[in-house]
């Protein structure tokens, strides 16, 4: 299991188009992958659970790997997120 903590910097939290890039790239992992807000914890797989966590700027998440692909999914998912200055 690999657990990453992410700190949200967009201006407009993790808003529809990025929860929903989020969610296309979780999907094509076999791993689980789930997303931490406060004390919510769903899947990233489904666009309304991720946008229903509502998560603002300069708040934290945490996303949660297992799985037999889950390193490969931890380091992609991970680029996104900093690589598209939503996340440090």
């Amino acid at each position: 299991m690999v657990n990453k903590k992410f700190q949200v910097i967009d201006e407009m939290g993790l808003h529809a188009r990025p929860a929903s890039m989020l969610v296309s790239m979780a999907s094509k992992y076999k791993s689980d992958i789930d997303i931490e807000y406060k004390t919510t914890k769903v899947t990233l797989k489904s666009v309304m659970l991720v946008m229903s966590l509502g998560v603002g700027q300069n708040e934290e998440f945490t996303l949660h790997f297992n799985g037999e692909d889950e390193e490969e999914a931890f380091n992609n998912i991970s680029k996104f997120l900093t690589s598209e200055k939503l996340c440090k």
